[in-house]
């Protein structure tokens, strides 16, 4: 009878312990012990009922990358950089997924906007914001300096600083302005199904002259225009994307998942 009691006891201890974790914990717990679908499941859930953050998005990443999920880890990373995008491990772990993807696209974007768009992606949009006020409050000292010294080279410094100053002020604000509607955005898009069609028209190809292009999960899209096919047997909906600035294309709606 003691036994018995004593063994009651520990399975509710047991019990209570496993309660006690919060799912994001349990999901943590699952992963370490390889059980990577269980993990997945439960990083899910703890995004649907704890909320999101860039670390729950970060290591279902890592779940998702385990169970061989190359498209739904890229999603995951992404979403974990769109909403922190200083968060190192998640980049890291990005680029080092796409290296492993079958399609890579060339990237035709322009030195300058490409520079733009690192700029642009290293930081939160808040970040931005205060960096923007700090430029601004020196940009008002120089003024001030310009102003109301009496200092010859004084004076000088501060035209010459607040010039400087405020061309740096406009760019910053443009910055975290697009940081802002970038974070804000859902137009781009990963493909999340082993492979799919691009297509020259909203439909699957019937003739020889339907141009049709095949690219695999993990393939990063942009949205451009969406078009409902109800009577389509294939797809009631597709989206008209773009992979870079020379390729747009059509492809069903269902094969990709928006960032």
């Amino acid at each position: 009878m003691k036994k018995f009691l004593t063994l009651a006891i520990i399975i509710c201890a047991i019990a209570f312990r496993a309660a006690a974790l919060t799912v994001g914990q349990q999901a943590d717990s699952a992963y370490n012990k390889e059980n990577y679908r269980e993990a997945i499941a439960l990083y899910l859930q703890s995004i649907s009922e704890e909320g999101k953050s860039s670390t729950a998005y970060y290591n279902l990443g890592n779940a998702y990358f385990r169970n061989d999920n190359l498209g739904k880890a890229v999603l995951s990373y992404e979403r974990a950089l769109k909403l922190d995008p200083a968060n190192k491990d998640a980049r890291q772990n990005l680029d080092f997924v796409k290296s492993r993807i079958q399609d890579r696209p060339e990237d035709d974007t322009s030195f300058f906007t490409a520079l733009h768009r690192g700029t642009v992606s290293s930081f939160h949009p808040d970040t931005w914001a205060w960096i923007a006020f700090a430029v601004f409050l020196l940009l008002a000292g120089s003024a001030a300096l310009y102003m109301f010294s009496n200092n010859v080279l004084l004076r000088k410094t501060g035209f010459f600083g607040g010039a400087v100053l405020l061309f740096i002020f406009i760019y910053v604000i443009t910055v975290a302005a697009d940081a802002a509607a970038t974070a804000r955005s859902h137009e781009s898009a990963v493909v999340i199904t082993p492979s799919t069609q691009l297509s020259s028209a909203p439909r699957a190809a019937r003739t020889s002259s339907d141009k049709v292009v095949t690219i695999h999960e993990g393939t990063r899209v942009e949205i451009i225009d969406s078009v409902a096919t109800p009577d389509d047997p294939v797809s009631p909906k597709w989206y008209e994307v773009k992979i870079n600035n020379s390729t747009r294309a059509w492809l069903r709606a269902s094969d990709v998942e928006r960032i």
